[in-house]
């Protein structure tokens, strides 16, 4: 066998004998982190979008080959936070790494376009759409738009700040508004006034002004209530 053809099939046997290099290891490894967090970091609700960003691993870390298979972890304290260190390690040996994600949880929902004074009825002029990280969100946000017009806002919000439950009022303590009740097949509406603020869905305290009685009732819309009895 001639000197170039022994070198070439040493280089082929070699190639077949370690198909991974160690930049295909730590490229292996990254995808790998990424995978076992796309899975365990799913979410319950179909509307947050999780964006997974692997650091890099150090090109001067040594990793083994595994024939096994890599295994992947990270606590469940680790996997509510937004940067999540994740351990990696394999069966065939003691060696173990940690390598970490920066994590974001976004969500699409309403937001002001321009800045919204105390008292403004919200419309489509001062109302769109973004992506919000989830953790800044402490009260209900809403991602329809359209529900929000006839909303007033209780304080002074900037360009681009989620709408909130905590922000505004659809019937707004003070206000006059119809109580409307069913009684059978009889639906008998009465003039009130609302004694607390609330947003559409809630229950609030209103009072009957013929009557002078309070009720508990449910929030329909910016001038309405409905009692169920």
């Amino acid at each position: 066998m001639e000197q170039w053809q022994y070198a070439l099939f040493v280089m082929m046997f070699s190639i077949a004998t370690f198909p991974c290099n160690a930049a295909d290891l730590h490229e292996k490894v990254q995808q790998g982190a990424q995978k076992y967090l796309m899975s365990v970091l799913s979410p319950s609700d179909e509307d947050t979008n999780i964006d997974i960003r692997i650091v890099k691993i150090d090109d001067r870390i040594s990793i083994p080959q595994c024939p096994t298979g890599f295994q992947y972890y990270a606590s469940d304290e680790a996997l509510k936070q937004s940067y999540i260190s994740v351990r990696v390690s394999c069966q065939n040996n003691d060696w173990y790494l940690f390598t970490s994600a920066q994590v974001s949880r976004t969500k699409q929902i309403v937001v002001t376009s321009g800045a919204v004074s105390p008292g403004t009825v919200l419309g489509a002029d001062n109302l769109t759409l973004a992506d919000v990280d989830i953790r800044r969100l402490r009260y209900t946000a809403f991602t329809d738009l359209n529900s929000l017009i006839g909303a007033r806002m209780k304080r002074r919000v900037v360009d681009g700040q989620a709408i909130q439950s905590n922000m505004l009022c659809f019937v707004c303590k003070g206000d006059r508004i119809t109580i409307k009740a069913h009684i059978g097949t009889m639906a008998v509406k009465t003039a009130g006034i609302a004694e607390q603020d609330g947003v559409i869905g809630d229950t609030i305290r209103v009072t009957n002004t013929s009557s002078q009685n309070t009720v508990i009732a449910e929030v329909a819309s910016a001038k309405e209530v409905v009692v169920h009895l």
